[in-house]
């Protein structure tokens, strides 16, 4: 069996290792450090636990152990995709380079520049960033990269996937040519290869196990969950996610709670804290220390469960964590891979659950095509208790007649029952007529000027006039009535109305 005293590396380096207590290196580590010291350009693929930090760490730290620094030129580069995983390789530098003077810079957002700055200047043997922080002190001259010996690209996969793809590309033409470059990840799509045939020289590729497999001490399951109704879908899926929780009981140590969204990873967040779950949000809007908090204390174990966006779904090393539920189905087939990889690392059994919704069920099979194998569904009867219970609440609603249309064929039968009815149903519209008057009066019970007992002796062009303004009189004093106006209200042009108006009513009558 191959020991890490095997691989050639430096006595500071094996002493280190030793402290920490591994004595092994997992495949990868034993396939990618012996080609790296030589040299070469590696290309490891590994799925996500299998130790690819120390794979690059350490033979770096044995290289660099000669030489220093000058200031603003750093003699190795590590970029990482996000803040947590550049922190966490970090921490690995210091931990294996603990016996060899080695200076250490971490270029990431969320930190003061001028403390950057300071660290820069004075030299770094290692630079370890993020490529958008990275690039903004290049552009301001505080960094130069033509001294780059070793370059590092880790979680190259999800690096493509935030878009850094550009900015990489525009690094590594500001690095020499002969630098020395080591990729790795746990998936390889067909940009990342595209990159690594265009940068890499004739590499040697470590691939332990086949590209975007999940590993075997993994429990998976998936709940196939439909929510009564659309505005109750997510509240019931709040509820499904806690009943998930209390069923797995005691063997639920710790977990990891998976959202699409940030919006969501808020919510969830909030609503187990109201249920009494002990949970903390995270995710890239955060400030930098508090996400930095929040990491610690999920992993010094202050905090059961830690509730994520897929910031932290690479590369983080968190150890002993039992679950990892997608209360989301993951948009993309390979993040899924990467988030049930906080689980089940290091040869440690893990069990993840993962809730799907009708809408991502093609997610779902691709997921499934991916890693080449059906997960197994426990929707029924983990469904029963959220939807059920939530049903509950509102029976009043579900008792509601519905509203059936009659056939059309009913129409004719209604309008002969009508026509014979007639009589019967003229004293309801006069009723009606009569509380109209009730309410709104009449023109002529409301004019002065003309007693009520005066024949109505008008020519046809007074009448069309007539009938015109005392129709819009009436309306006029309905319209005022309900707005609390004047009743005396002129509406129309009432007296003033231009003969040609009325002379061509009279053409018409």
């Amino acid at each position: 069996m191959t020991k890490f005293s095997d691989l050639n590396l430096g006595p500071k380096v094996l002493k280190a290792v030793a402290e920490t207590g591994y004595e092994t290196p997992t495949p990868i580590q034993a396939g990618a450090i012996p080609p790296a010291l030589e040299g070469r350009d590696v290309l490891g693929i590994a799925q996500t636990g299998t130790g690819k930090t120390a794979s690059f760490t350490l033979p770096m730290i044995s290289m660099l152990a000669r030489g220093r620094a000058r200031a603003r030129m750093p003699r190795s580069l590590v970029l990482c995709p996000t803040r947590e995983l550049a922190a966490q390789v970090a921490e690995n530098f210091d931990t294996y380079a603990k016996h060899v003077k080695l200076t250490k810079a971490l270029l990431i957002g969320g930190v003061s520049f001028k403390e950057q700055e300071a660290v820069i200047n004075r030299g770094a043997d290692v630079l370890i960033a993020t490529p958008g922080r990275l690039l903004d002190h290049f552009e301001r001259g505080g960094l130069l990269l033509t001294g780059v010996q070793i370059m590092v690209v880790d979680e190259a996969d999800r690096m493509l996937d935030m878009g850094f793809i550009p900015d990489i590309e525009r690094i590594f033409s500001l690095t020499p040519f002969t630098r020395q470059t080591l990729f790795f990840s746990a998936t390889m799509a067909p940009e990342i290869e595209r990159i690594t045939n265009t940068f890499l020289s004739n590499p040697a590729r470590i691939e332990v196990a086949r590209q975007a497999t999940t590993s075997e001490t993994i429990t998976q399951s998936v709940v196939m969950f439909k929510g009564s109704r659309k505005d109750r879908e997510a509240t019931e899926k709040r509820k499904l996610l806690r009943s998930l929780i209390e069923s797995e009981g005691e063997k639920c140590k710790n977990a990891i709670i998976f959202c699409n969204r940030k919006s969501d990873v808020d919510i969830v967040a909030k609503s187990m804290k109201k249920y009494g779950l002990d949970a903390a949000a995270i995710h890239g809007d955060l400030d930098q220390s508090q996400r930095m908090r929040t990491l610690a204390e999920f992993r010094d174990g202050s905090l059961r469960f830690l509730v994520a966006s897929d910031v932290a779904a690479r590369g983080l090393d968190i150890p002993d964590v039992s679950h990892v539920f997608n209360y989301d189905v993951p948009s993309h087939a390979e993040d899924y891979v990467h988030r049930i990889g906080r689980t089940g690392r290091a040869g440690k059994e893990g069990t993840t659950i993962m809730i799907c919704v009708p809408r991502d069920e093609r997610n779902l099979a691709d997921i499934e095509r991916l890693v080449k194998h059906e997960i197994p569904r426990v929707g029924e009867a983990a469904e029963k208790p959220a939807t059920e219970a939530s049903l509950s609440d509102e029976p009043a609603r579900e008792e509601k007649p519905k509203r059936t249309r009659k056939p059309r064929g009913d129409k004719a039968p209604k309008a002969e029952a009508a026509a014979t009815e007639e009589p019967a149903s003229k004293p309801e519209a006069e009723s009606e007529a009569e509380a109209v008057e009730h309410k709104a009066p009449t023109a002529e019970t409301q004019t002065e000027a003309k007693p009520q007992d005066e024949p109505r002796k008008t020519s046809s062009r007074s009448r069309s006039r007539g009938g015109r303004s005392s129709d819009q009189s009436k309306s006029g004093r309905s319209s005022d009535q309900n707005k609390g106006g004047n009743n005396n209200r002129t509406v129309g042009l009432g007296d003033d109305m231009p003969s040609f108006i009325a002379k061509s009513f009279e053409d018409r009558m």
